[in-house]
């Protein structure tokens, strides 16, 4: 079991917001950046990754029961999304490296590889 605060811990990725269930297991990275279609596939549990930082991503998060975000390509969330984390407890990570690499790097931590 790999849980989000372990993922914050891990200093893998920048904490810009540390929500409620941070002892909460993380089952799987998943990436999109569709929102509608991560509405409908993204896994209860996943870290999700993706570039959009507004507060439509948080609805979906939410509704999908997302373990935590990961904004990757150095994007950030917006002001009223910021907001909005704190308030519903998301939490709501950083990172510089591409969609990609950010998921690979979370699925090592998972499957307890020494890659990352």
């Amino acid at each position: 079991m790999y849980t989000v605060q372990q993922l914050i811990d891990s200093g893998l990725f920048a904490l810009l917001n540390k929500g409620d269930e941070t002892e909460r297991e993380i089952t799987v990275p998943f990436c999109c950046d569709l929102l509608s279609v991560a509405m409908g596939r993204a896994p209860a549990g996943c870290a999700w990754v993706t570039v959009m930082g507004n507060m439509n991503t948080l609805a979906v998060a939410s509704l999908t029961d997302a373990a935590c975000v990961i904004m990757a390509e150095g994007c950030t969330l917006d002001e009223t999304a910021s907001a909005k984390a704190r308030v519903q407890g998301i939490t709501v990570l950083k990172t510089d490296l591409p969609i990609f690499e950010a998921a690979l790097a979370v699925h090592e931590k998972l499957s307890g590889g020494g890659l990352c």
